[in-house]
Order: structure tokens, then C-alpha cells, then sequence
């Protein structure tokens, strides 16, 4: 049996959508235009089958309106690369705002690893996110238990990321709700970082894809949570990984 195959999982956190607000289109848009050669112009059935969208702009105005962004995907079952977003309630978000959470799913492999970054990037800017992350499939588990001592996701201020992944896109705002960039104490995440069009940064834990049962690729994670402790509530006792 093949094994089956790695994706990466990517969230933004944004504001809530508006009347014929024009955000899901400029997600998918970016999305192609990071991702040579996507197309991402098919719906998906209850079945999980893919439908091609012949009037995908006016679909997604049409879904825009009743403030979603239903499942799209690339119409693709041997590579499938997902798109969709949806809102969250006031009672289940941060400072009691309803506020529009991206998902995105793709394959992790040679084709995909040297555009993750511009795909975060262009779906976190073009969604006006306060922050985005991208974990491996299957990391995102780990990591809450890791973190089981973390502040609640609901009593974290708005602009705040829950937790860090391998990928991570901060707002200006949230940039600098963070601290971030100091010089003196941010000398490791510049090195992997850069700066958006908008004045938000894109910081990069790891060179390869987070691994959290590699001890250096933890302990880069726990020196980050040390330094940004308003995420996940710091690093679990003293800052050492318990088995």
C-alpha cells in the first residue's frame, strides 16, 4: 500500500467578511498566483467530488454576500489543493468579535516547499488576516499537547496568534502588539524573515518542514515561545519538552 501522501495544513485569522466584500476572490487569486500553474476553479460536492465552476468570480460574489467562501479546490484527486473559509461567532472568538478563519491544505513536497511562504503570504494579506501559520499535517496535535498549559483561544486578544507554526504571518499590528522586530532579541527569527507589502512579517521557523520529534527543531520552537510568551501561554514548565 502507497504511502499516503504529506500535506501542510495553513489558517489565517481576518476580519469578519462584509457585504460584497471582494476578499474571497482576492484569496484564490493569490493562492494562483503563488502556486505555478493553480487553478483553483472547481467546487466540491457532499460526495467530496469535484465540480468545475465555469463562473467561478461571479460564484464567489455570490457566496461572498452570504459571507462564506465555500470549498474550493483544484479539481485534482491525485495532487488535491483546498481552499475555504467561514465565519466564527462572536461567542467563539477572541475579545468577543466574530471574525473570518482561512483554511488551506495542499501536498508538502518538492513542488510545494519553495512557494509555502508565498502562499501564506498572499492568502494572509489578501484575507487582511491579523495572523496565518502553517504546520505539517499531523504537527498541529502535537503541538496543543506540547502547549496543554496555554492560555484559552477564546481569552486571547484579537490580534494575537493562539500558537506558532513552522510558517508564521503577523500583521503590522500584530507585529508590533508582539514586539516584533527587536534587534537586540530577534537576530534568529530575522534571519528567516521578511517583510509583506503591507508592513506584516513572514517568519520561518525551520528550514525543513517542523518536526517536533526533532530536538532542534523543538528547541527552536520552545526559544520562540520563550520570546513571544503571549502565544500558547509560554513554553511548558521551565521550557523543556516532557515525554
Amino acid at each position: 500500500m502507497a504511502a499516503a501522501q504529506r500535506t501542510f495544513i495553513l489558517i489565517t485569522s481576518a476580519p469578519a467578511l462584509a457585504d460584497e466584500d471582494e476578499r474571497p476572490l482576492a484569496i484564490v487569486r493569490g493562492m494562483e498566483h503563488a502556486f505555478p500553474g493553480l487553478r483553483l476553479d472547481w467546487e466540491v460536492s457532499k460526495e467530496g467530488r469535484p465540480i468545475p465552476l465555469p463562473h467561478r468570480e461571479a460564484w464567489l460574489a455570490a457566496a461572498a454576500s452570504r459571507r462564506k467562501l465555500p470549498l474550493l479546490c483544484n479539481g485534482d484527486e491525485r495532487y488535491p489543493i483546498t481552499v475555504f473559509g467561514f465565519e466564527k461567532p462572536e461567542g467563539l472568538s477572541p475579545a468577543g468579535q466574530p471574525r473570518l478563519e482561512i483554511h488551506v491544505e495542499a501536498p508538502l513536497d518538492s513542488s510545494s516547499i519553495p512557494v509555502v511562504a508565498n502562499v501564506l503570504e498572499a492568502v494572509a494579506e489578501g484575507s487582511r488576516a491579523f495572523w496565518g501559520r502553517v504546520l505539517p499535517d499531523g504537527v498541529g496535535g502535537k503541538l496543543v499537547e506540547l502547549l496543554r498549559h496555554r492560555a484559552r483561544e477564546d481569552a486571547a486578544p484579537l490580534g494575537i496568534p493562539h500558537h506558532l507554526g513552522w510558517l508564521n504571518y503577523w500583521s503590522a499590528a500584530t507585529a508590533k502588539a508582539l514586539g516584533f522586530p527587536d534587534p537586540a532579541r530577534d537576530a534568529e527569527w530575522l534571519a528567516l524573515a521578511r517583510r509583506t507589502a503591507t508592513g506584516g512579517w513572514v517568519l520561518q521557523m525551520t528550514n525543513d518542514p517542523l518536526d517536533l520529534d526533532d530536538p532542534a527543531h523543538l528547541s527552536v520552537l520552545l526559544r520562540a515561545y520563550a520570546r513571544f510568551p503571549e502565544m500558547g501561554g509560554g513554553p511548558p514548565h521551565g521550557g523543556e519538552h516532557e515525554a
